[in-house]
């Protein structure tokens, strides 16, 4: 089964890349290197469960904010490598998650899990799970809840 079929399964079909909403690329592809940009939880171009975790945020909605930053990660290699077929050759490197947190909240890694149990899903245990940082932030942009970025190695470089 490939990572599109099984997303659609997941019921997180692959969608459009979020636009960048800067100056930059949300998505390098680079020999065997992807670089994906800090991805926002952003669906249908509205953010989800917007605040900060521990106040306006439970854990639960900034899991599920975490695991849409990943799906948003993998739509924006696929696009950076020109096609949904190319996630096939991917492999995670390195996960690092950004949570906006209230003072005293200590679960980002619990959050950020989100985000890692979306790519071991979609990839594979071997493929899907690599290194990886959770970090407490006092804000996010637009308001964000929790942002993460990837590097990813591609067999197809």
């Amino acid at each position: 089964m490939s990572v599109a079929e099984r997303l659609r399964e997941l019921g997180v079909p692959l969608g459009a890349p979020a636009r960048a909403l800067a100056l930059y690329r949300p998505a390098l592809a680079w020999g065997e290197w992807v670089l994906v940009s800090g991805q926002l939880p952003m669906r249908d171009g509205a953010l989800v469960h917007p605040g900060r975790v521990g106040e306006e945020v439970g854990l639960e909605e900034a899991r599920e904010a975490a695991r849409r930053c990943a799906l948003n990660g993998l739509a924006a290699a696929a696009a950076s490598l020109g096609s949904e077929e190319a996630l096939e050759e991917l492999r995670v490197l390195r996960t690092a998650g950004y949570v906006a947190a209230a003072p005293g909240f200590t679960q980002q890694p619990e959050v950020i899990d989100g985000a890692s149990g979306l790519l071991r899903e979609a990839l594979g245990e071997e493929n899907g799970v690599g290194a990886r940082a959770a970090i407490g932030v006092a804000s996010l942009p637009r308001g964000a809840c929790v942002e993460v970025e990837f590097l990813f190695a591609t067999r197809a470089g």
